[in-house]
């Protein structure tokens, strides 16, 4: 007999500072694009092989958002207890800073595809990129790639809701917890779209955000996780604050992924305060001793 999989669903909570600094996003300040409408009620649903830890995580993911006025998305991946969690992970948000991941995949998987290294400028810049979430490097290498090589490779990963701006600001990319969640997994697991090296080569960089940037998806993850991490933030007229969270968490027995994407925050604080606090939910509940078997 095979394991059958629970499933929980929870109400999902109708969710409604720091200066932009240099990692925001190249992008006008004063339009309106993205999810432009109200938030309606949903159902976060958890599904997972381990008894109990479904109904656990959406108790406690719920829990982290009562009260928050914030529209937040979440998508997680568990691999070890084979365990999934949703949460409006189809509406779309402003990318922010986090589509500099996108940015890095593109540009290793189009350099696999011509057998080529990447030159020294390109080493400097996507350092800068993720590590310091530098502006200018990015539109640098954005110019460089281009939007078909951005789109061959979005396709090439199956992220088929993710939408460049059509006036070519990297910030405003249309992204979804899901298919950041599809991105996140192919950083972290052997496919054919990215080699072995392009992927070492981007937790590596993911793992070396500089301390100040190291917040949101991190908080609350065991000491012995090797922790890799990149996020966005940006104010815009309407909806607030965005602000994002993608998590990868490995070594040891780990092995599971978070995005959690927000907007119509009041201030960056509240951003983060509202994804560290879904983040500390998420690790101390997958990393609770299973139940013994009685």
């Amino acid at each position: 007999m095979g394991r059958h999989r629970r499933i929980s669903r929870l109400p999902r909570t109708t969710l409604a500072s720091r200066a932009a600094l240099a990692a925001g996003a190249l992008v006008p300040t004063i339009a309106s694009v993205g999810s432009a409408h109200a938030a309606t009620p949903q159902a976060a649903i958890c599904t997972s092989d381990q008894p109990g830890l479904a109904d656990k995580l959406s108790e406690d993911i719920n829990a982290a958002l009562d009260g928050s006025t914030a529209t937040t998305a979440i998508s997680l991946h568990d691999r070890t207890t084979n365990t999934t969690c949703t949460l409006d992970a189809d509406r779309t948000f402003d990318s922010a800073s986090t589509v500099k991941v996108t940015v890095l995949g593109t540009l290793l998987w189009d350099a696999q595809k011509d057998g080529r290294a990447l030159t020294q400028e390109e080493k400097d810049r996507v350092t800068a990129m993720i590590t310091k979430s530098d502006n200018d490097a990015t539109t640098a290498l954005w110019k460089q790639l281009g939007a078909d090589k951005i789109n061959g490779f979005l396709q090439a990963a199956g992220m088929t809701d993710t939408v460049l701006d059509g006036e070519g600001h990297w910030g405003l990319t249309q992204i979804t917890a899901n298919d950041e969640e599809k991105l996140l997994n192919l950083v972290t697991h052997a496919n054919p779209v990215l080699s072995e090296d392009s992927r070492g080569y981007i937790l590596k960089l993911t793992s070396e955000v500089i301390p100040s940037q190291r917040w949101g998806t991190p908080a609350g993850a065991p000491g012995d996780a090797q922790v890799h991490v990149k996020n966005g933030w940006l104010e815009r007229a309407t909806n607030g604050w965005r602000v994002h969270s993608l998590g990868a968490f490995t070594g040891g027995d780990h092995d599971y992924t978070i995005t959690v994407l927000s907007q119509d925050n009041a201030t960056m604080d509240d951003g983060i305060a509202n994804i560290e606090g879904v983040a500390r939910a998420v690790h101390r509940d997958l990393n609770a001793p299973a139940p013994s078997a009685r």
